[in-house]
């Protein structure tokens, strides 16, 4: 169990307070059951604490800089006497708090401290382009369910992006609690359902996997995809990689010598991925520009390729596979080794997936292998035993 920190809670010592990685609470020492909370961006919230009828309650304050340590105090302590005396806590003020504040705040001290690049240009999207239209110039204690029902009702011809808007605004509401913003609780987005999303499979058969290859190595020859991003579609298929993975990889990422490509910042964090010969003759060939560290480099100088699906569009048109998406090809990898007898554990680390659960997803593939090892299993014993139970009987 950490150490509980204490310190005289004033606007020097807060001012001066910082955490590591992880968030922390100091507590005062004069005021027992009030403190501030620092989190790793430097936002510092102040909260109270303190029990009655037997169960802990913790309640946000507002934030240092917003109010200040002096009023912060006086709030604690009016808070902890209302909450010992069996009544409500008085709610935080969110004074004239936007949304769209709210938002701006939620990108820079939440999502740039916890999230990818990628994942940070996606989140500006939404908000961008779903949740701000909607009610973004609403103060954030006015935002009722109705709001988040509508704007959930209106993509619900698109499920996944439906549930994914209501996954981030609910994350942004509940921090909205901690910041002390809206009262706790309160986070409009609760007993809204998400739409049910029917999960796409499509796995490339062998036939399918010949066929592309040879689409493949005619549109490079001819010159309608570049041989880099024929490489591109090619590694992906060989590797089980993200798109992104391969997109941005670096030449002093590959070490050919070892067979293996070392990825220093994937999905799911740093790691190796094993290269094939057949992988490996596709990095050989690919010439190195010099004035450029991208394996697939793109139009512009010193850049990497900035979207493979232009010329992933025009392969799988051509090849017929326009229900194919670039994705799909990292599962028909997964498909590919379950059908040579590899195990769902095997599988999930050449995936690089670090949850069991993520795996499972292939189980079904895995049982009919097993169903089809079995068939010929059978088969090759039952044509004898079949074939000496007629000739017994002929005789």
């Amino acid at each position: 169990m950490a150490k509980l920190q204490y310190r005289t809670i004033s606007k020097r010592t807060v001012d001066g307070l910082s955490v590591g990685d992880k968030d922390a609470v100091f507590w005062d020492r004069e005021l027992p059951g009030f403190g501030v909370r620092v989190y790793p961006s430097g936002a510092k919230v102040y909260v109270a604490q303190c029990r009655a009828d037997g169960k802990s309650r913790r309640i946000t304050l507002g934030r240092h800089g917003v109010i200040s340590a002096d009023q912060a105090r006086r709030k604690a302590a009016l808070a902890i006497a209302r909450i010992k005396g069996g009544e409500a806590p008085e709610p935080a003020s969110a004074d004239t708090v936007t949304v769209a504040a709210l938002a701006e705040r939620y990108l820079e001290e939440y999502v740039a401290v916890h999230c990818k690049p990628s994942s940070v240009k996606l989140y500006r999207r939404v908000l961008d382009k779903f949740i701000l239209p909607a009610y973004g110039i609403l103060a954030v204690e006015a935002v009722e369910r109705e709001h988040v029902s509508a704007l959930h009702y209106r993509s619900r011809d698109i499920p996944y992006q439906a549930n994914r808007v209501l996954e981030i605004e609910s994350k942004i509401f509940n921090l909205a609690e901690l910041w002390g913003l809206r009262r706790e609780g309160g986070n409009p987005c609760r007993f809204v359902r998400k739409y049910k999303e029917s999960k796409r499979e499509r796995f490339l058969s062998d036939e399918e996997f010949r066929w592309l290859g040879e689409v493949l190595n005619g549109m490079e020859a001819e010159g309608s995809v570049s041989a880099y991003a024929a490489a591109a579609i090619r590694l992906l298929m060989l590797t089980g990689c993200r798109r992104n993975e391969i997109v941005r990889l670096r030449w002093e990422d590959v070490d050919l010598e070892a067979g293996e490509l070392r990825l220093p910042d994937g999905k799911t964090g740093a790691r190796l991925v094993p290269l094939s010969p057949a992988a490996a003759e596709v990095l050989s060939r690919l010439p190195r520009l010099a004035d450029n560290p991208w394996v697939i480099p793109g139009s512009r100088p010193g850049a990497h390729l900035a979207d493979l699906q232009p010329p992933w569009d025009r392969v799988r048109k051509r090849a017929g596979l326009d229900d194919v998406r670039i994705h799909d090809l990292r599962h028909s990898f997964a498909s590919r080794a379950l059908a040579l007898g590899e195990s769902l554990p095997m599988i999930g680390k050449l995936l690089g997936h670090t949850q069991v659960q993520t795996t499972a997803r292939y189980a079904h593939l895995a049982r009919d292998s097993v169903k089809a090892s079995a068939s010929r299993i059978a088969g090759s014993i039952g044509a004898d035993i079949l074939a000496k139970e007629a000739a017994s009987s002929a005789a």
